[in-house]
C-alpha cells in the first residue's frame, strides 16, 4: 500500500482493498525531494508531521509501523516492490498533473506480472462518476452540484485484517518547526467535532475573517487525515447552515473532476477568449502584494497572514487573489504558484479552480467585471478592524472606521495615531478606480 496524501487507516479504500485482498502488506509512505523541495515551509512541516502520527496509529493498531523510504517513486516503489515480492500496488489516484505522471511512471517501472489496484479516496465521488442527464462533467457548478448530490455513495469496506510488514526505512521525518495544526486523525477528528458544534451558522459567519466560523478543515482534507465522506455524513445537511458547508465539499470534488477532464488548467484559462490577455509586467507590485505592503488594508492583512501561518481566510483569499489580478493586473498564474507554495492546504486542483474563478476566466467563474473593492470588503466583513488591527499592527492606534481607508484621514489625525502614510505604513500603490478601468479595457478582447 503506497500512502500519499490519503494519511488514514479508516474510510481509505486503497488501505481497506489491501488489508482485505491480501495476506501480507507493506505500508508504504515515499519522501520524494521533488515535492518536499516545491513545498513551503508550512505544508512541508504539516506533511511531515501528519506522516508521523500515521506511523504512530499503525503501530498502535498493528505492532508494526510505516515502511519509509526517500527518493523518486519511480525507482523506489519498484525496489520495494521487489524486496517484498509483492504482486500488487494498492494505492489512493491523485488528479494533479504532477501525481499523474508520477503514477503512469511508477506503473511503467513495476516488474512484469505487478498489478496496480488504483482507487479514490480523496473526494466524495471519484471523477467521472457525477455526470449531467447528458451524460457530460458540467463546466457549470449548480447542475454539476445537483448531479453530485444526487449520485449515490460507493461503499466502502473496512480495512481487513492482514499482516502489516515493514522493511528497512531510509529518510527522515524531522522538520525545521511545528506543523500549522495538529497533525494527524485524531486531531482531524477533533477539529471536525469543534466544527459541529458551530455549523448552524456557517452560513452567517464564514465571510467575517475575525470570527471562527469557518471549519479549519481543509488541510485536513487536503492530507487526507479526514476522508470527505466522513465529514459529509458527521456534519450533514440537517440545517441550512450544515448544508452550506457540505456544498463546498462539492466544489471540491467538481475542481478536481474538472482537472481530470481538462488537465490544461493548470496553466491555461478554460475560457479562449482570455488566452491572448496582456499581463502587466510588475515585479515590484507583485513583492509589494507578496510583503503585505499593498496600502490596502484588508490586503496586506491576508498576506501577512499567509506568510506567518500558511493559512488566509476564504473571504479574505478572494480579495488578495481579486487585487492581484484586478487591480494590479497580474498573472493569475504568479499568485496561484505563490499560494500553493505557502498555503498548508495547498491543492493543486483546489488552487487552480479558485484562483481561475477569481479571475475570470475558469468554469463557472466569477464574471471577469466583478472586481471585488477592497476597501468595501473590508467595511463589510471586518467592520471594527480586529483582524486588519492584528495582522498590520502598525494601524492598531486608528479609529476602528478609519483602518479601512488610512489615507482618507487628515495627516494630524495619522499622526496622533502613530501612522505616517509612505513611511510606517505605505500609501496605496495603485487607484482602485482607475486600476478597475485598466483591467476592464484588458479584458474586452475582441
Amino acid at each position: 500500500m503506497w500512502f500519499r496524501r490519503d494519511l488514514r487507516l479508516d474510510d481509505n479504500p486503497a488501505w481497506s482493498a489491501a488489508t482485505t485482498e491480501c495476506a501480507q502488506v507493506v505500508a508504504l509512505f515515499v519522501l520524494d525531494v521533488r515535492l518536499l523541495d516545491d513545498a513551503g515551509p508550512f505544508r512541508r512541516r504539516q506533511l511531515l508531521a501528519n506522516v508521523a502520527a500515521l506511523d504512530e496509529e499503525l503501530r498502535e493498531r498493528t505492532g508494526t509501523g510505516l515502511t519509509l523510504r526517500q527518493g523518486n517513486p519511480t525507482e523506489v516503489v519498484a525496489e520495494v516492490v521487489a524486496e517484498a515480492t509483492a504482486g500488487m500496488v494498492y494505492l489512493n489516484a491523485d488528479v494533479s498533473g504532477f501525481a499523474t505522471r508520477r503514477d503512469r511512471a511508477v506503473t511503467a517501472s513495476l516488474p512484469d506480472g505487478v498489478g496496480v489496484r488504483s482507487l479514490h479516496g480523496t473526494l466524495v465521488h471519484p471523477p467521472g462518476t457525477v455526470l449531467t442527464k447528458n451524460g457530460a462533467l458540467s463546466k457549470v457548478f449548480t447542475p454539476f452540484w445537483r448531479a453530485w448530490a444526487a449520485t449515490p455513495l460507493d461503499p466502502w469496506s473496512a480495512p481487513g485484517s492482514a499482516e502489516v510488514v515493514s522493511l528497512a526505512s531510509t529518510g527522515s521525518l524531522a522538520t525545521d518547526g511545528e506543523p500549522p495544526m495538529a497533525p494527524g486523525t485524531a486531531a482531524a477528528l477533533t477539529r471536525l467535532e469543534a466544527f459541529v458544534a458551530h455549523a448552524d451558522r456557517y452560513g452567517d459567519e464564514r465571510d467575517f475573517p475575525a470570527v471562527a466560523g469557518t471549519s479549519m478543515l481543509s488541510a485536513d482534507l487536503k492530507y487526507g487525515t479526514l476522508s470527505p465522506r466522513t465529514a459529509l455524513e458527521v456534519v450533514g445537511e440537517s440545517t441550512p447552515g450544515r448544508a452550506a458547508w457540505c456544498r463546498q465539499l462539492a466544489w471540491r470534488d467538481w475542481y478536481a473532476h474538472l482537472l481530470v477532464a481538462h488537465p490544461s488548467l493548470e496553466r491555461e484559462p478554460m475560457s479562449e477568449r482570455y488566452r491572448d490577455v496582456v499581463w502587466a509586467d510588475d515585479p515590484g507590485g507583485f513583492e509589494a502584494w507578496k510583503q503585505g505592503r499593498t496600502g490596502y488594508p484588508l490586503v496586506d492583512a491576508g498576506m501577512r497572514e499567509l506568510a506567518a501561518t500558511g493559512w488566509m481566510h476564504n473571504r479574505v483569499r478572494m480579495v488578495v487573489a481579486s487585487f492581484l489580478v484586478k487591480d494590479l493586473l497580474i498573472d493569475w498564474r504568479l499568485g496561484e504558484a505563490h499560494f500553493r507554495r505557502l498555503l498548508v492546504d495547498g491543492d493543486t486542483s483546489q488552487n487552480v479552480g479558485n484562483w481561475q474563478w477569481s479571475a475570470g476566466t475558469g468554469p463557472d467563474a466569477a464574471p471577469y467585471h466583478r472586481i471585488m473593492n477592497p476597501v468595501l470588503q473590508s467595511r463589510k466583513f471586518d467592520t471594527d478592524g480586529t483582524y486588519i488591527k492584528h495582522w498590520v499592527p502598525e494601524l492598531g492606534g486608528l479609529p476602528s472606521a478609519a483602518v479601512h481607508a488610512p489615507w482618507d484621514l487628515p495627516p494630524l489625525e495619522l499622526a496622533a495615531a502613530g501612522v505616517t502614510l509612505g513611511e510606517s505604513y505605505p500609501w496605496p500603490i495603485v487607484d482602485h478606480f482607475e486600476a478597475r478601468q485598466r483591467f476592464m479595457t484588458a479584458f474586452r478582447i475582441e
